[in-house]
């Protein structure tokens, strides 16, 4: 049986040492419902903090026995390094960092030192118990280093990291002085999950950004590694909330909360003390709904719930004394003998407890500032599986907005708006309600936690799957080279067919930057020049550069994606092309560069190109999508072709091609190896034209391919063409 090894903060169960020795009892959360809900088939390892101090070496075997039972692995923690990574560096900095309180991010090298030191403390005891096939899955912000830990020591296993808090935007994330470790330690997993686009869109922005990881749909390439970056929004166990079993005579307060509803219309909140979740916001919107609408005066009451959280933290301590303020001028100010605007709890509740809130409730008022996901709104949703009826008022700042449209959306910072919505949900009809209660609930029914937790392992084992395969064509190992490299050997007539911009030289911002070094031209110089090898440089390039670059040389070339070819020393434009349709497309271009600082026009004797490397990917690309249409309807009756290459649009001759340009060597003589080498899409035209049979064809990069093969980057391809000079002396 497979495995899968579960890496968090905490374990599933909790240890307490008393009087009378160890006792377990679970741990709050629902991830560990959704990681028990996992496929059968996978034997689970799940390693942990045990939630306690246990410094005693006897006491500690012990507990390491017991947890062993039941498939828990315990990583032991002092207080000390509890206070300084998880209360310190994870909830004093990242926290708030990445939920956009800057204002409360704490810079201190102490925390940051003791996050360093438990994240090596976690890989340290992932060891001695990962096997080769296992399959890894951290979680959380507070092991965002453990992924590149665990690679160090356990490169062939697969890694998956899910975040269960907002990704910032970069230009948050890169205030922080450690931005590059975080960002290195997420890169050492093969699967990156976030409950919503933005938050993956936020990382691949910063992985550009910071590391010069380029993405295509999502995956990234990182050394020989395909990385996964995708979004798994997270659900709740809907029956469980569907159908609580509620029982109303418990010893708790569960008949006194189904008591609430008889008079008066009920509107909860309940969140952990944080303040991340608006409850301020969402009084003060109370309140003035209350204001100016006093006709809902005795008929309507805010239930909230403010869950115990980091009381020991001064912004935690100064938060619940904002809201006993808030909440005795509200109700000092509207309350009566028989009616309280405002019942407050400082308090945790228990499941029973919970579940009949959710159901006497009339409104759900979810409007946190800045949330991952929230789960309430989903457990809120799910309650009325029964009634169907009920509103959800859900702020747009929760990851939950993107899946539960059907709620009425607010933005927790528009006090005056979320007035207004407060009476809309009082005066929604039954039917509306029903409509949009039956629409989320059939959304998360089907988008459970179990659906979360299984779709992110089998993208994960599909990945593997995708690696594996990755593996053997972008080193073209084992066979794949030994192939190439012995049919080179025994060739007579070899023909090499070469891109120069992102193939023998890497890309600059300046295109006229990156003339051939004197290694190149060695290189280049030695490849040529043994017998056999027919050697030709096929580049978008114009032909000046071409020649002054690479013209001692004396091999032939093919320059503007065809328009002129070199052959014998002499270059020869292909015969009947025309550049008068130059004055209809150049306007286009400079209007564009005009709009986009950075970019430029590079005017070639038959091509014009758009060239946005100096400028931010992303808006770039923005500005393709707004002419790509526009230049395609100008070029259809021209014979042109748009061409969009690494960082640039190009417009040329239809009639020309690398393809044509190839065919023209390819056709002079029956040759027994071919080799050809492209990074972009202009060179999907000569793996097009070259016979299957004989043929190597390679991609420089990530993108999918006609090639057969690929290398990472330039390095890789010019370590190639040295083994090729090497086997060919």
């Amino acid at each position: 049986m497979s495995r899968i090894v579960i890496i968090s903060n905490r374990l599933p169960v909790t240890t307490q040492q008393n009087g009378e020795g160890l006792s377990y009892s679970p741990s709050a959360g629902g991830l560990a419902t959704g990681l028990n809900s996992l496929d059968d088939s996978l034997e689970r390892v799940w390693v942990g903090w045990p939630g306690e101090e246990i410094v005693d070496p006897d006491t500690q075997s012990r507990v390491r026995e017991d947890l062993f039972k039941i498939g828990l692995v315990p990583v032991f923690l002092s207080k000390k390094e509890i206070e300084l990574y998880y209360e310190g560096f994870s909830n004093k900095t990242i926290w708030p960092h990445f939920h956009y309180f800057t204002q409360f991010t704490t810079y201190q090298d102490e925390y940051w030192e003791a996050y360093s030191l438990v994240n090596q403390k976690f890989a340290e005891a992932l060891k001695p118990i990962i096997q080769p096939d296992d399959l890894i899955w951290v979680h959380d912000y507070q092991l965002m280093l453990l992924p590149a830990m665990i690679r160090a020591f356990a490169p062939q296993n697969s890694i998956g990291f899910f975040l269960h808090i907002p990704f910032p935007s970069y230009e948050i994330f890169r205030v922080l002085p450690w931005r590059e470790a975080l960002l290195k330690g997420l890169l050492g997993a093969d699967q990156i999950g976030f409950h919503t686009f933005g938050y993956m869109r936020h990382f691949l922005s910063a992985a550009y950004r910071l590391g010069g990881h380029e993405h295509l749909y999502g995956k990234l390439r990182v050394g020989n590694r395909l990385i996964n970056v995708d979004v798994f929004p997270m659900g709740i166990d809907y029956e469980k909330y569907a159908r609580p079993g509620i029982d109303l005579f418990a010893n708790d307060d569960s008949f006194k909360i189904k008591q609430l509803g008889r008079n008066r219309r009920i509107i909860i909140s309940i969140d952990r003390l944080d303040y991340t979740k608006g409850i301020p916001q969402r009084i003060k919107a109370f309140e003035q709904f209350i204001e100016r609408y006093p006709e809902y005066i005795g008929k309507v009451s805010l239930v909230l719930i403010a869950v115990p959280s980091r009381s020991n933290v001064d912004n935690y301590r100064k938060l619940k004394q904002s809201i006993d303020t808030l909440v005795g001028k509200v109700n000092s100010a509207y309350g009566t003998f028989d009616w309280m605007p405002i019942q407050y709890l400082y308090r945790t509740l228990n499941f029973n407890e919970l579940s009949t809130l959710y159901q006497v409730a009339d409104i759900a008022m979810i409007t946190p500032l800045r949330d991952g996901m929230n789960l309430v709104a989903k457990e809120y949703i799910a309650a009325k599986d029964e009634h169907k009826r009920g509103v959800l008022i859900l702020s747009e700042m929760a990851g939950a907005a993107n899946e539960l449209s059907s709620a009425l959306l607010v933005n927790p910072h528009d006090i005056n708006k979320m007035a207004e919505v407060i009476k809309q949900a009082l005066e929604m009809n039954e039917n509306e309600q029903v409509w949009r209660m039956e629409t989320m609930q059939q959304h998360i029914k089907r988008y459970n936690v179990k659906h979360w937790a299984n779709t992110f392992v089998q993208e994960q084992k599909r990945l593997m799957e995708q690696q594996q395969a990755f593996n053997n064509m972008v080193l073209l190992h084992g066979p794949h080279r030994n192939t190439l490299l012995e049919k080179y050997r025994t060739a007579q007539n070899r023909l090499i067919i070469l891109d120069y911009d992102g193939t023998l030289m890497s890309f600059h911002p300046d295109p006229q930057a990156v003339a051939p070094d004197a290694d190149l031209m060695r290189l280049l110089s030695q490849l040529s020049s043994i017998v056999g090898n027919k050697l030709i440089i096929n580049s978008g390039r114009d032909h000046q550069t071409l020649q002054t670059w690479l013209g001692p040389l004396g091999i032939d070339m093919a320059g503007e994606h065809g328009v002129w070819i070199k052959r014998n020393g002499q270059w020869k434009i292909n015969p009947g092309l025309s550049n008068t349709w130059k004055t209809d497309i150049r306007p286009v271009l400079e209007h564009l560069v005009e709009r986009t600082p950075g970019s430029f026009v590079e005017e070639k004797d038959y091509s014009l190109a758009w060239h946005y490397r100096r400028i931010d990917r992303d808006l770039g690309e923005k500005r393709v999508r707004e002419i790509r249409d526009g230049l395609l309807y100008i070029t259809a009756n021209l014979d042109l072709q748009v061409l969009e290459g690494n960082k640039v649009v190009e417009v040329k001759h239809a009639s020309v091609s690398k393809g044509k340009a190839t065919l023209s060597w390819l056709n002079e003589q029956d040759w027994d190896f071919v080799l050809a080498i492209g990074d972009d899409r202009t060179d999907e035209d000569v793996f097009r034209v070259l016979p299957d049979e004989s043929s190597f064809t390679v991609k420089v990069g990530l993108e999918q391919s006609a090639a057969r093969y690929t290398l990472a980057n330039v390095e890789e391809v010019r370590g190639l063409l040295a083994e090729l000079v090497t086997a060919g002396f």
